[in-house]
């Protein structure tokens, strides 16, 4: 981040992505066949600037997850996921490297980064996010197929819902790679 003009986006983007969740996707409105959930408040994880330090992702994912936990009651269960997501992110974005590397200025964008990039990024970290969470939320194996609908399903839904949300509000730049 460059200064505290970007600071205050990274912050308005935090209260909308947990307002949204909080306020309205969360209901049983959004819920899929009580299998699939938009969890949607980690796509201000998602889409952080890539050159982010992991320890401040770190902490952005406990504060999202907690802010979340206090709304709904939920234990540390939003925060752990969350944590176990900005944990893994650095990891994919190496796994994902292009050939010229990042820049600096790149954040995790579709119309940065490309389609294919975008959503193999996006489905492996949301499919990370969804299964430590369902796991956590069960907190045993007893009901392994009726887990495995819900983070699949969930994954499908939240992704698709980002991706959107990606295609709808975030600029159009693309730098040629």
């Amino acid at each position: 981040m460059r200064g505290i003009g970007d600071i205050i986006i990274q912050l308005l983007r935090f209260v909308l992505y947990v307002g949204l969740y909080v306020f309205l996707i969360s209901g049983t409105d959004f819920v899929l066949f009580d299998l699939g959930w938009c969890i949607l408040y980690i796509g201000f994880l998602l889409f952080l600037p890539i050159s982010t330090p992991i320890v401040v992702q770190l902490l952005l994912g406990f504060g999202v997850g907690f802010v979340v936990d206090l709304f709904f009651d939920t234990g540390g269960l939003h925060a752990a996921a969350a944590l176990v997501l900005a944990y893994c992110r650095p990891w994919v974005l190496r796994l994902l490297t292009p050939r010229d590397g990042y820049d600096s200025s790149d954040s995790a964008s579709i119309h940065q980064m490309g389609w294919q990039w975008f959503v193999v990024y996006l489905g492996l970290l949301v499919l990370i996010h969804h299964t430590a969470f369902f796991l956590l939320e069960l907190g045993s194996f007893h009901f392994v197929g009726l887990t495995l609908a819900k983070i699949l399903i969930s994954t499908l839904y939240t992704s698709l819902t980002l991706l959107i949300t990606q295609l709808v509000f975030f600029p159009t730049r693309r730098r040629s790679r």
